[in-house]
């Protein structure tokens, strides 16, 4: 009797670790929708650490947010970037799982398994999303309460560090003023778009330092760079967001297809582009159909076929994608570098900045130009008086290179183009690290 009273209790150990579901791949997860407001439903994915702790808690809770505006965390941070497995399902080994609970928010809704009812339910700008973001996290929290005391840190790439910065201040201050209990302290901006125009002004140096064109090549480039920049300093935002796509499509042609997000990827030679014209007749869901949209067709087939019927999910993945870009034109090339600034003056918060070497779309030098150009507490300290280190990890190998002053750092990723979570995970797992234990001050 001693003995089967034993089994029993050690069964209903096991039963009250298991506290998720098992959604699709390995380990335990957990998902939902959230209405943030009526007629727009944001849909979270959570993967529960597979580290060998005694508690799911006692790891942090890392939240993904992925770019655009209309790409899926779900799916391109998820299969190829950094979840569990990848777009072929095989096991990743760098997974971020391995040692946090990730968080994959399908943001702004509209993107991926995110969806409005209604075109009233689509974001216009940027103080909206951040707005959807914390309300989406309080319906996490009730669903999963025993998550507010644990350590939490928003993520983010391209366009969704833009949409971070600002739902870390917003997240911030409810939980200072007590209107959410949670625990976060960090965020960290990768590739992220918060100075767009910085961005584009140096794509034109960029590529003439790389090789990538010749004088003529930069000429055109800056021109039509400059041009993008006109609309932005007389406040003609969804035009400047036009000139943006024209200045790709000009940079396209003189390098005869380079890869926006690395440019050491391999890309097949395309004899044809868009003519100027086409591109600035362009809407803002024809622009994201063509010069934003990373659609694979594997990764498509996944989330709508297997990922879809094992969550039992309704709603078709990526139906909104392109509707969320159009109403976001008129946001798309405003910078948010004074949020940046309420977040390093403002909060205790850790902000980190990580940008892959071979990003174009959101370069180094751009991201350098703002960064430098900040106005906070210890800007003069970090610009004049903290120095370089290089990021030395495995195998006393220079990964890249780290500039920290008290919660603010910024990292230089080598061998990385936008996607720095796959093309350098050595890197990545350091920044992790280094987000989730720098002391507070």
């Amino acid at each position: 009797m001693k003995g089967l009273l034993i089994y029993i209790f050690a069964i209903l150990c096991l039963v009250s670790k298991s506290i998720g579901r098992k959604g699709f791949g390995p380990g335990e997860q957990e998902w939902g929708y959230v209405e943030v407001r009526p007629f727009a439903k944001m849909f979270w994915w959570l993967y529960f650490t597979t580290a060998d702790v005694k508690s799911y808690y006692d790891k942090p809770l890392i939240i993904w947010l992925q770019g655009g505006p209309g790409a899926s965390s779900t799916a391109y941070g998820n299969f190829e970037e950094l979840g569990p497995l990848d777009v072929d399902l095989n096991p990743r080994n760098y997974t971020w799982v391995k040692n946090y609970n990730v968080l994959f928010i399908d943001n702004p809704v509209g993107s991926g398994f995110s969806y409005v009812t209604g075109t009233d339910g689509f974001v216009k700008t940027n103080a909206q999303i951040a707005s959807d973001l914390v309300e989406c996290m309080r319906g996490f929290y009730d669903k999963l309460p025993k998550f507010k005391p644990v350590p939490t840190y928003i993520t983010t790439e391209s366009y969704g560090g833009k949409m971070g910065a600002e739902f870390a201040l917003v997240w911030y201050r409810a939980q200072k003023a007590g209107n959410i209990e949670s625990n976060l302290l960090g965020v960290a901006l990768g590739d992220a778009w918060i100075s767009p125009i910085d961005s584009v002004m140096t794509w034109a140096p960029y590529l003439l330092s790389t090789g990538m064109v010749d004088t003529q090549g930069f000429e055109l480039i800056d021109d039509a760079a400059k041009m993008t920049k006109d609309k932005v300093e007389t406040d003609k935002w969804r035009l400047a967001t036009t000139y943006w796509a024209h200045t790709q499509n000009i940079v396209l042609q003189t390098t005869y297809n380079v890869d926006f997000y690395n440019i050491l990827e391999r890309k097949q030679y395309l004899r044809h582009h868009f003519s100027p014209q086409t591109v600035l007749s362009l809407d803002g869901e024809g622009i994201y159909r063509h010069f934003v949209q990373r659609k694979t067709q594997s990764l498509d087939d996944l989330m709508n076929g297997p990922v879809r019927k094992a969550l039992n999910l309704t709603t078709y993945h990526g139906n909104q994608s392109d509707k969320v870009f159009d109403k976001l034109s008129e946001d798309f090339m405003k910078p948010v570098t004074n949020i940046v600034e309420l977040l390093l003056n403002e909060t205790n918060l850790n902000v980190f900045v990580y940008n892959g070497q071979l990003d174009l779309i959101v370069d180094t030098p751009g991201t350098l130009l703002w960064v430098e150009k900040l106005k906070w507490k210890d800007a003069d300290t970090w610009n004049y008086i903290s120095i370089r280190q290089p990021l030395v990890i495995k195998d006393n190998i220079v990964e890249g290179y780290v500039k920290t002053t008290q919660n603010f750092a910024m990292y230089w990723i080598n061998r990385a183009g936008h996607m720095v979570p796959r093309d350098n995970p050595v890197a990545m797992e350091t920044i992790l690290q280094d987000l989730t234990s720098l002391n507070k001050n």
